[in-house]
């Protein structure tokens, strides 16, 4: 089975499994935005076609808890993934995000680290629980 999937339209994704999924979707803010604002609730814009789907909670939570640390809740506080909230990771920490998952090769871990690349033209990138 496959942990992640990346689906070409919202159609796609509903009829796949609606929206149980852990997104995790680039952050296009510009880059001098305040982390206030990029935690923000109001400011996540779900379901982007360009996001990386987990398709298994449990397994990803196992798998990459190790391998994503240092994420920033929207209470400001860093932490593991949590698969419940929201995490933000900044451009600086994606280097050695890449470096962590090849070094320890969790399932699937090649799909994650090709698409993370995409993530250092961005503001970094988002980890959306459920």
């Amino acid at each position: 089975m496959e942990l992640f999937k990346i689906f070409d339209t919202q159609d796609e994704r509903r009829e796949y499994a609606g929206s149980a999924f852990i997104e995790i979707q680039l952050c296009k803010m510009p880059v001098d935005t305040p982390i206030e604002k990029i935690v923000s609730v109001d400011a996540i814009e779900h379901w982007k076609n360009d996001s990386l789907y987990v398709v298994d909670l449990n397994m990803f939570y196992q798998r990459y808890r190790d391998v994503l640390v240092d994420g920033t809740y929207n209470n400001l506080k860093t932490g593991p993934v949590d698969i419940y909230g929201i995490n933000y990771y900044a451009p600086l920490k994606i280097d050695d995000i890449i470096s962590r998952i090849r070094r320890m090769q969790p399932e699937d871990y090649n799909i994650l680290a090709d698409w993370l690349c995409k993530a250092k033209s961005c503001n970094g990138f988002y980890i959306l629980g459920i």
